[in-house]
């Protein structure tokens, strides 16, 4: 069972998540449309990182996963929007570099990582499987709002986007109810309703 710390941790990353999701509600309400703030995606890096770590240590693949995908999109929003290239280079060098290093330090011990990730006894098969699949659901959305927005040379959150994150979304929080992982079920119910509110925001926009 995961100490304090370890809890702390990835409560800390949710609440940079939940937090981005409240802050990009209210400003959607205030502009009566879908918006795309830099604070939005300044903790979902934040998050992002502390969120890998929780993963890292609690071995659990699934976390993982979504986590080193969806990173680098949120780098290159922040990058669209202008506020990479204001943060410090040594920072900037040490948020990037972060998740090729576990990369290459589990490639380097490959069969103790396996072990660690993929016969896991807390965490069967299925379980990884289902729970994976929530997850790459989940960060689909953040490579089809990185191509939405290419294409627009712009960034935006477009109703795909919340769609896809609905969708994984309740899936994440099934597995985190068999998991009885209190800090995901913690960030997802969150993220669910938020999701919800953007699609009638969306649609509203439409119906004017």
């Amino acid at each position: 069972m995961p100490g304090p710390i370890v809890f702390a941790i990835g409560i800390l990353a949710q609440i940079l998540f939940s937090g981005r999701m409240i802050l990009q509600w209210i400003l959607s309400e205030r502009a009566k449309k879908v918006v795309s703030p830099s604070i939005f995606w300044i903790l979902s890096m934040a998050g992002s990182y502390m969120l890998f770590i929780y993963g890292w240590i609690r071995d659990d693949f699934a976390i993982i996963l979504g986590q080193i995908i969806s990173y680098y999109v949120y780098i290159w929003n922040l990058g669209i929007k202008g506020v990479w290239k204001r943060v410090n280079v040594v920072l900037r060098a040490l948020l990037l570099l972060t998740p090729v290093a576990a990369i290459v330090y589990m490639a380097g011990d490959w069969s103790y990582h396996y072990e660690r990730l993929f016969r896991n006894d807390e965490i069967p098969l299925w379980l990884l499987i289902y729970g994976s699949a929530g997850q790459i659901i989940f960060t689909l959305r953040f490579i089809y709002q990185w191509l939405y927005s290419s294409r627009r040379g712009e960034s935006v959150l477009p109703r795909g986007f919340w769609i896809i994150s609905l969708t994984g979304s309740l899936i994440i929080i099934s597995y985190a109810i068999y998991r009885l992982d209190p800090v995901l079920i913690l960030g997802q119910c969150t993220g669910a309703f938020v999701y919800t509110r953007n699609l009638l925001i969306l649609r509203r926009e439409t119906a004017e």
